[in-house]
């Protein structure tokens, strides 16, 4: 077996993006980058969906560093996709 065999794959971003929502039952784009270190989240929402994942969203609000009212979405997996 060769060394590069040896080696386990590391996970890809849409990996890490589904275990998350698995672990923790949803995902917001902030938690995508401060948890998982992904900063083209959309993207990989995108590419996840044309893959055949079906995600529902919610609007959720809070307040940003300075106290100004802000609105971001939540995403929930509602049907899986091919395997990836």
């Amino acid at each position: 077996m060769t060394e590069q065999k040896k080696k386990a794959k590391k996970p890809t971003q849409k990996h890490r993006i589904l275990k998350y929502i698995e672990d923790f039952g949803s995902i917001t784009m902030l938690e995508a980058f401060r948890d998982l270190g992904i900063g083209q989240f959309h993207t990989r929402m995108f590419e996840l969906e044309a893959l055949g994942y079906v995600f529902e969203s919610t609007d959720e609000r809070g307040k940003n560093r300075y106290g100004d009212p802000v609105t971001y979405k939540r995403y929930k997996l509602v049907k899986k996709g091919m395997r990836i």
